[in-house]
């Protein structure tokens, strides 16, 4: 028996504006974290082009990882995903 059909977008709003696609994403063999990239996963977790699950298993990332991700941009934008700013943001 076929699995229902979920519901995914086709595109959404990435970090810098412009639509964003499952082929604009980083490629799964990402190792290099940049903030843009980041950025761009949580978009699209958020937008419902993928889901958490699917974005941990492509990118090999924990859960809490990613969560971490989500929750530096809501408290300090973009520039909360800096690496060398990790430190300074959490207090």
């Amino acid at each position: 028996m076929a699995e229902p059909s979920r519901h995914r977008a086709k595109y959404v709003i990435g970090p810098d504006g412009s639509p964003l696609t499952l082929a604009d994403l980083p490629p799964s063999s990402t190792k290099r974290w940049v903030i843009r990239r980041k950025a761009e996963v949580v978009a699209a977790v958020r937008g419902g082009l993928l889901s958490l699950e699917e974005a941990c298993n492509r990118y090999t990332l924990t859960v809490d990882e990613f969560l971490s991700w989500q929750m530096s941009i809501d408290q300090h934008g973009l520039a909360g995903l800096r690496t060398t700013r990790i430190q300074q943001y959490r207090a």
